[in-house]
């Protein structure tokens, strides 16, 4: 199963707030997104950058469920004051993605 990572930012002052609410994810969201398809997901964080690595077979069919999701409506919402702008992304990227280069398991 192919594996994908991205960048988010989170603000400065959001921080804490953020690795407070990871501590405590809701429960059906993360059945949400098991049902998607997606597994061995992490979050990593250097100051305000996060590095999301996931597996999943389609990443865009998989976002494109949780768009459509009212729990993940919801989570997005609550947490969207938390993030600050990407601007590096490329033309028609939701996120800026890593392109896997290596890997040992």
């Amino acid at each position: 199963m192919p594996r994908y990572a991205f960048r988010l930012r989170v603000k400065p002052e959001a921080v804490s707030a953020y690795e407070e609410e990871h501590r405590r994810v809701w429960p059906e969201l993360l059945a949400k997104l098991k049902e998607v398809g997606i597994s061995d997901y992490s979050i990593f964080r250097r100051e305000e950058e996060l590095l999301l690595v996931l597996r999943v077979d389609d990443f865009d069919t998989a976002w494109a469920k949780l768009d459509a999701d009212p729990v993940n409506k919801r989570w997005q919402q609550f947490m969207a004051p938390l993030f600050a702008p990407m601007e590096e992304r490329e033309p028609g990227e939701r996120f800026p993605m890593f392109k896997e280069v290596f890997y040992l398991e």
